[in-house]
């Protein structure tokens, strides 16, 4: 059985491990929960993600708008993301507008890319990635973790 939490509403979805997760749709607001695109949060909502999924890995990228090396990786971020989910749900947090959540997660540079599993910290990297290079990378974590 696999928990996640809507990009719309953020209520907790359980999806049974025979279901294709892919289709899976929220039952509050039937929005799908996943979409092929990255969800932005805010503090309160990486927590939410952070403490509510279960059995899929969260992948956050930490970025900023005046970041030229974020701006240039959120395309691949985003086409990341269609390859990765349903395995991974990708979440971006502009660190702008919530910089004690940086802080607290210990981010020094961005965009800085942080795999979460079950909730906890399994791999960091910063810098510009291409597509290919995150889910790699991800791909590469996961397998170790």
């Amino acid at each position: 059985m696999r928990q996640i939490v809507c990009p719309a509403c953020a209520a907790a979805n359980r999806i049974p491990a025979d279901r294709d997760a892919a289709a899976a749709k929220c039952g509050r607001c039937g929005v799908r929960l996943f979409q092929g695109q990255p969800t932005e949060v805010d503090a309160a909502g990486l927590q939410t993600h952070r403490r509510a999924n279960q059995g899929v890995a969260v992948l956050l990228d930490v970025w900023a708008p005046w970041c030229g090396p974020c701006r240039s990786m959120a395309p691949h971020f985003s086409a990341a993301a269609a390859r990765l989910e349903p395995e991974v749900r990708l979440l971006k947090l502009n660190a702008d507008e919530a910089p004690d959540a940086s802080v607290a997660l210990g981010v020094s540079g961005i965009p800085a890319l942080i795999l979460l599993k079950d909730g906890r910290e399994v791999a960091r990297r910063a810098g510009a990635m291409t597509t290919d290079q995150i889910t790699a990378w991800v791909s590469q974590a996961l397998a170790a973790a």
